[in-house]
């Protein structure tokens, strides 16, 4: 019987440590080149331990969370009240993690003659009331309005900080990834869209927006109006020296700061 009992704590303790060294992390698009180069740079230094990441967006990294299908919640944006409600229902309690802070730059092809618009005129494009370049300056061309799925974090941002929560006119066209986002206006010179910091390069224009131009040192300051902190959520706190631990803290070491800024974001620490 002793020998039984022993075995079955063998068998569980087993069980527990396999789990632990597993991690699965779902969520935003725009934290996810973070939350893929943190689990490339842990796993070469623990190879017993296995990161998974999948980008499905915000709301359903939140999701995942909440129904115990992830370790790790990949966010664009704070959890919401109603998130919180199912997690506490559900006996989770989402702790916020922020890795990095971020700007959202205005889009435009390279070669539309803009430089620069208010946070105003980004708004009445999306409203519908400005629909021709000419009437910010720019040649006469229709605007093609490019946004972010509705369950994207970086939607939710957008939607708060520059549409007010007033709707997005009915013609503007929904993509499913920051990526996405950039691929779209890189091929449609009359296009404008939004996406995070880490995917402005040379094939787009960011303008700037309130005569700010979006920058890892205007996010910083908070001149850049449209920026916003990034979060991983994880179940409770962390136990202390576990490989989630030590997982959602690299932000907070120098390696995770220059990864943080080699990706173009901007971190949360100093050194």
């Amino acid at each position: 019987m002793k020998k039984t009992v022993i075995t079955t704590f063998a068998i569980c303790a087993a069980l527990s440590t396999q789990a632990q060294n597993k991690i699965a992390i779902d969520g935003s698009t725009t934290v996810g080149p973070i939350a893929k180069a943190f689990a490339e740079y842990f796993m070469s230094a623990n190879p017993d331990v296995n990161i998974t990441v999948s980008e499905s967006g915000s709301g359903n990294g939140a999701k995942s969370l909440v129904n115990n299908t992830c370790d790790v919640a990949a966010m664009s944006r704070p959890m919401k009240d109603t998130e919180f409600k199912a997690a506490a229902d559900k006996g989770i309690q989402p702790v916020a993690h922020v890795v990095a802070l971020d700007g959202l730059p205005i889009l435009v092809h390279p070669s539309n003659p803009v430089q620069a618009l208010t946070v105003e005129q980004v708004r009445k494009i999306y409203l519908g009331e400005i629909t021709n370049w000419k009437q910010v300056g720019g040649p006469d061309k229709a605007i093609v309005s490019i946004s972010r799925d509705t369950n994207s974090g970086t939607y939710e941002t957008f939607a708060k900080l520059v549409m007010s929560k007033q709707k997005i006119h009915k013609n503007c066209e929904y993509v499913g990834s920051n990526g996405a986002i950039r691929q779209r206006v890189q091929s449609t010179p009359a296009a404008i869209g939004y996406a995070g910091l880490g995917f402005v390069d040379k094939t787009v224009k960011a303008l700037k927006i309130n005569g700010i131009y979006p920058s890892a040192e205007t996010v910083q300051t908070g001149e850049y109006p449209i920026a916003r902190p990034l979060f991983m959520y994880t179940n409770a706190y962390p136990k202390l020296g576990s490989p989630l631990y030590r997982f959602v803290t690299i932000h907070l070491t120098e390696d995770g700061q220059e990864m943080v800024e080699e990706i173009g974001f901007v971190p949360v620490t100093a050194y």
